[in-house]
């Protein structure tokens, strides 16, 4: 058996009620648990790209992928590496601003973890973090002695290392095709 790792899954579709539904009954009925989702507009006017993130081995995975792509909405998926992407994610942070005030060493936290301050009121102040899970988790365990009263961190989100965006090579070999059929006839 393959090692386990944990794999970013790009995959390009249209913007259709129900497909994240589809896809997480793939991954439901192959056993596999989605860590992360985010989604969002791509480059590509209305092409939408879903992130997911998962724990797996690349076979498992590539099967998952070929189930996808059958989807009617999908365009094209694409499975990732770490050392294939540029990866972040965003995590928000509720603490008291009595706390902010009163202890010192919550700056210093703060400062440290290059966290920003989005919102303070006299009863709360918002931060916020961009990194890696490990740099949110970080920062979050530190502020839980701190009156940290909400936590919350969305999906991952990447772009390829890859010097050209695979899904416009496969849109224009994809036109290609396309044309040579219609000139064929």
């Amino acid at each position: 058996m393959e090692d386990q790792q944990l794999f970013t899954i790009a995959i390009y579709t249209e913007n259709h009620v129900g497909l994240l539904n589809q896809l997480s009954i793939i991954f439901t009925r192959r056993c596999l648990n989605i860590e992360s989702v985010s989604a969002s507009a791509s480059a590509i006017e209305g092409v939408h790209k879903i992130h997911l993130t998962c724990f797996s081995d690349r076979r498992s995975l590539e099967k998952a992928i070929q189930q996808i792509e059958r989807r009617i909405d999908v365009i094209k998926a694409f499975l990732y590496t770490d050392e294939e992407v540029v990866h972040q994610e965003v995590a928000l942070y509720k603490v008291s601003t009595q706390k902010l005030l009163e202890e010192k060493n919550l700056e210093e936290i703060i400062r440290r973890h290059n966290a920003r301050i989005l919102d303070i009121t006299p009863d709360y102040t918002i931060l916020e973090k961009t990194g890696h899970s490990d740099e949110t988790e970080s920062l979050f365990q530190e502020l839980k002695s701190y009156d940290l009263t909400q936590f919350v961190r969305s999906g991952r989100i990447s772009i390829t290392k890859s010097p050209i965006e695979l899904v416009d090579a496969y849109l224009s070999s994809q036109e290609e095709r396309r044309k040579r059929l219609t000139h064929d006839d």
